[in-house]
């Protein structure tokens, strides 16, 4: 039961894209957290991270955007679209949550009961593409008003779906996909690498401090490396609609961005995505070990 429960701590982790705090949320509690608790500590902490550092977020999306940072808004209105990303952040965790969960057992045995980081990883991309059903169309919305072309979250709502219909919603999906999935296979064996190449240093297993600061790194090297597959989802998500499309496809649009802007462009905005990885995981640790807590006080699962 106590394995069970720190893998579920694991699994919440990767909602923030940060495996640091997966050792530290199973090194801090020595009470096992049923699965529904940590569901909806994980969904707290989730949404806690997606509105604190939204303001990060609307920087990312606005120097990606192909009017550029200054045509779509500066530093003004930087809490625009909080409410879309506040409103898919508990609903994508707990997608992403149960997805993990199922996927990671069904790897487990078809590879004879035994674990491997890749297995981690692989259930980690599938969480991923179940949780993009909720995730793409909140970034949709979310993304389309920090860079103005929306006043407002009704706006955005009404007007995708009477151009476009649900598919306007999915815009971007397979890219979006596409960048997690290498994500997941870049962040974990890095981090891997960092917390075994500090342990053997200083003779003796890492701390969870220690843990978050490896986690911080793996996560802003992985981060720094998939941002051009984010530019191309912020750029395909932002088009405006139209019978003829610019960014069609996820090849297409690097390969568009390369050539009309530099190879660069590919880069934008990979600054403040750094940052958001790096400074959610802390977040995110923070703010599912005061859910747990007061989840626990509630005396709902004892």
């Amino acid at each position: 039961r106590h394995r069970d429960s720190r893998a579920r701590r694991r699994l919440v982790v990767d909602r923030c894209r940060c495996v640091a705090v997966r050792g530290i949320l199973s090194s801090m509690s020595e009470k096992p957290s049923p699965f529904t608790l940590a569901l909806i500590a994980g969904g707290v902490a989730g949404t806690s991270v997606d509105v604190s550092l939204h303001p990060l977020d609307t920087l990312r999306t606005r120097l990606q955007s192909q009017e550029g940072f200054w045509k779509s808004g500066g530093f003004k209105g930087m809490y625009r679209g909080i409410f879309s990303a506040a409103l898919g952040s508990a609903p994508g965790a707990a997608f992403f949550f149960s997805t993990y969960e199922t996927m990671k057992k069904v790897i487990k045995s078809c590879a004879g009961d035994k674990e491997h980081w890749t297995h981690h990883s692989a259930a980690s991309a599938c969480g991923e593409v179940a949780a993009c059903l909720v995730r793409v169309p909140t970034a949709v919305v979310t993304q389309n008003m920090q860079v103005g072309n929306y006043n407002s979250f009704g706006e955005a709502i009404s007007t995708t779906y009477k151009v476009s219909g649900l598919r306007g919603f999915y815009a971007g999906y397979g890219t979006t996909v596409f960048r997690e999935i290498p994500f997941a296979f870049i962040q974990f064996p890095i981090y891997e690498a960092f917390k075994k190449t500090w342990a053997n240093y200083q003779g003796s297993e890492t701390s969870p401090v220690q843990g978050a600061l490896c986690g911080s790194v793996a996560g802003a090297i992985a981060g720094g490396l998939t941002t051009p597959l984010d530019v191309a989802k912020t750029r395909i998500m932002l088009e405006k609609h139209s019978d003829v499309k610019k960014y069609t496809g996820t090849v297409n649009t690097l390969r568009t961005i390369a050539s009309e802007e530099g190879a660069l462009a590919l880069y934008k905005g990979v600054e403040p995505r750094v940052m958001w990885i790096t400074i959610g995981g802390f977040i995110f640790f923070g703010a599912y070990e005061q859910a747990t807590a007061l989840l626990w006080r509630t005396k709902m699962w004892d």
